[in-house]
């Protein structure tokens, strides 16, 4: 019987986890990247000795990451080193003011007992609530492909009804009232793109994957990931062409028959693509399209971002390797975001210094800095926009943090909606996805296979399970498990 062949658009998280699953089955599969690099998102950026990722750079959920290189017989650390940080990660309130949260729960629930009486206990329970949430939604959600309702509703999940009714902001207001610690609490599930305000509680599992399961640092950053993924994929068969975009779909029987790139035509029995679902389906005629413009404009984006990488001539002291700064409104800002969609007047910021305790990421006696604000897609993105919210930032770090950073910087380096869009094809720009809300859950996003071509199936942050780099590969795992169940 003759090999079918599959080909990959795009090499993101999503794709490269599919392309190892699919090549493992026997399919002859061939990743075209547009960019020079793979990664997707998640690439990197050298200058003068410096190493930053342009995209995540947080690792959690490090079970996830297990499981995956376990289904090859193989484990992480054959590829790469990881270190669980200590600090977790540093949250900055006000002017020298800050909280670091701990790489262990009993610290953790310490810290909290010092700011508030009594919220250690209410800290367990929580916890205790959120674990048992995790190894639902781990064992029994997020593997599921999103094809009917009744995949996710059993008798776990109706009992856990009213959490997808009530709020992680209502849920954590319940438990604690200092506003900082409320904070913290709601901090995790700004990974799922949504406000604390729009997202289940029942997503309070992110919390036992921050507390519990830590946060983690690959030596040499996250693209260690990539590399690794990448390996592991060509060790199996895979075959990656870079430098190569997909500009055309060849259709005939509402079956795809190939793809036309920038240099060539690859003939397929089956496509697959993990780059941007609403520019890959332009790339089909109209009648062909699942979903209409109007119904990309009326979803619920996840966040773009502003990203600065800067090289500083010397150590920094008052910030760790995760900075947050908590310092203004989170309200404010998020209502520029999902609401208004213009710039917030003052954001808050998150910060990642990797060479704190990674040398590999900056020469030495100097820093590496990332820093991250989220925007609402497709705001005006314009050189001087950037400059502005680059002197905000470097403005606010000195007073906040105390220390000089101004007349230390090397040099800088900007990243936001415009590159979003040039690189990735991103819908409005944005960096994060489909947010998580009640609404865009599960059977409510995106499908994995498309209704409307025989052969046509997508992955990545715009379906299920969702944003973020363990869902991508969670996401690789469940399409290749449904191409295998139709073809």
């Amino acid at each position: 019987m003759k090999t079918k062949k599959i080909v990959i658009i795009g090499s993101g998280f999503s794709s490269l986890s599919a392309s190892c699953y699919l090549a493992k089955q026997g399919f002859d599969v061939t990743v075209l990247e547009k960019n020079k690099t793979t990664g997707g998102r998640a690439r990197q950026l050298k200058k003068d000795g410096f190493v930053f990722d342009i995209g995540p750079t947080f690792y959690w959920m490090p079970d996830v990451f297990e499981r995956f290189f376990k289904d090859f017989n193989t484990h992480s650390s054959n590829f790469y080193s990881l270190n669980k940080l200590h600090p977790a990660y540093q949250i900055y309130f006000g002017e020298k003011d800050s909280i670091c949260i701990a790489d262990n729960f009993e610290d953790i629930k310490q810290t909290f007992e010092n700011i508030e009486k009594g919220s250690g206990a209410k800290l367990q329970k929580f916890i205790n609530k959120a674990h048992r949430n995790y190894n639902i939604a781990i064992k029994d959600l997020v593997y599921k492909p999103g094809e009917h309702v009744f995949e996710i509703i059993n008798h776990k999940t109706f009992l856990k009804l009213y959490e997808f009714v009530l709020t992680i902001k209502h849920q954590v207001s319940g438990y604690v009232k200092s506003k900082q610690l409320q904070k913290i609490l709601e901090f995790p599930v700004l990974f799922l793109g949504a406000k604390p305000s729009n997202t289940p509680s029942f997503y309070n599992f992110m919390n036992y994957a921050d507390f519990k399961l830590g946060t983690w640092h690959p030596k040499g950053g996250m693209y260690e990931v990539v590399k690794a993924m990448t390996t592991l994929a060509q060790s199996l068969g895979v075959k990656i062409i870079t430098d190569s975009e997909v500009e055309n779909i060849e259709i005939k029987n509402k079956s795809v028959t190939g793809v036309t790139t920038n240099s060539s035509y690859f003939p397929c029995d089956i496509l697959l693509s993990g780059a941007d679902y609403h520019h890959t389906e332009t790339l089909l005629p109209k009648a062909l399209r699942q979903y209409s413009e109007s119904y990309w404009d009326k979803k619920t984006f996840a966040p773009s971002a502003l990203l600065f990488y800067v090289g500083f001539n010397k150590k920094l002291q008052n910030v760790s390797h995760h900075t947050l700064f908590f310092d203004t409104d989170f309200e404010a800002h998020a209502k520029t975001i999902y609401d208004t969609k213009e710039w917030a007047e003052k954001p808050l910021f998150y910060a990642s210094f990797p060479s704190i305790t990674d040398a590999t990421t900056a020469p030495e006696g100097k820093e590496a800095g990332i820093f991250l604000i989220p925007i609402a897609p497709d705001v005006e993105d314009t050189s001087e926009i950037r400059e502005h919210y680059f002197n905000q930032l470097m403005d606010r770090i000195e007073t906040i943090t105390g220390e000089s950073v101004k007349k230390h910087i090397l040099f800088k380096e900007s990243y936001c909606v415009n590159n979003f869009k040039e690189d990735y094809h991103s819908y409005k720009g944005n960096a994060y996805g489909l947010a998580n809300t009640l609404t865009q859950t599960h059977v409510l996003r995106p499908k994995l296979k498309s209704k409307k071509v025989n052969n046509l199936y997508f992955c990545g942050q715009l379906t299920v399970p969702g944003p973020g780099v363990p869902p991508s590969l969670i996401s690789g795992k469940i399409v290749s498990d449904l191409i295998l169940k139709y073809h």
